[in-house]
């Protein structure tokens, strides 16, 4: 409310609690200090940016000590490093208060940064769901591989790599493969293995690597080069390692790929 100030807004909140004035009081203060408005206790609104109002209107919703925080798009109208510093103090919410938060969101960069549990919806119905890292190493729903693909800015690199005046000629007598793996596997050495182990040259077009839930996640873009045979059994073994293997574009000559996708 526009008239009110700051610290009047959350004391709304309490209003009907029969909480004593002095309790209001203390708990309007601690409300506060957690979203970091301390200072802004005596400001009005307008006198407010975008990332202090949504954190006003997160102290006003925990106001009365809730076991479940509903965020729907909570991010949308801020800037990325106000995003940032938003998504920081919920999940610093969740840690310490062991609070619940159902966030609504479209931005897949948000999903990444604070959600340990995702649900994906299509026309009102969930078509998936699983633990962050599950969809995001390994979506099964059409919709989901393109939320994940765009995230992970997969598309676009394929779309400059594709878009190089040299491409084809780079991609003769080879095959354009994408590389995905989650875990222990980001510290393997396997690019280094598919030469050691079956002679297929490597060459790293693309890569990625990014913590989600502490985990690392890692895609590469990839030309394999070697004996059609060779390059299947390297094929064959990154698959036996967990990696999720995906052949974008094979050589010219007409050759038979065994594994197109796969991984653990």
């Amino acid at each position: 409310m526009n008239s009110r100030s700051i610290f009047d807004n959350v004391d709304f909140s309490l209003k009907y609690t029969g909480k004593s004035k002095q309790e209001r009081q203390q708990k309007v203060t601690e409300l506060l200090d957690l979203v970091g408005l301390s200072d802004k206790a005596n400001a009005y609104p307008n006198q407010l940016s975008g990332g202090q109002k949504q954190r006003v209107a997160i102290a006003r919703a925990l106001a009365n000590d809730p076991e479940i925080l509903l965020c729907d798009e909570a991010t949308s109208a801020l800037d990325p490093k106000t995003t940032l510093q938003i998504l920081a103090l919920l999940k610093q919410l969740n840690q310490k208060l062991g609070l619940t938060i159902v966030l609504i969101t479209h931005e897949m960069q948000v999903v990444k940064e604070v959600c340990n549990k995702v649900a994906v919806m299509e026309e009102g119905k969930i078509i998936e769901q699983g633990s962050s890292i599950q969809i995001f190493s390994r979506p099964k729903q059409a919709l989901t591989k393109d939320f994940i693909r765009t995230a992970t800015h997969i598309d676009q690199a394929l779309e400059t790599i594709t878009a190089y005046p040299d491409f084809a000629e780079q991609t003769n007598d080879k095959w354009l493969v994408e590389l995905s793996y989650v875990g222990e596997q980001t510290n393997e050495p396997l690019i280094a293995q598919l030469y050691s182990k079956y002679q297929v040259t490597t060459n790293i077009l693309y890569g990625n690597i990014e913590l989600l839930q502490d985990v690392p996640l890692g895609s590469l873009i990839v030309t394999l080069a070697g004996e059609l045979n060779q390059r299947q059994k390297a094929l064959d073994f990154l698959f036996e390692q967990g990696v999720t293997v995906q052949v974008l574009k094979k050589s010219e000559r007409n050759e038979q790929i065994k594994v197109i996708e796969g991984g653990r």
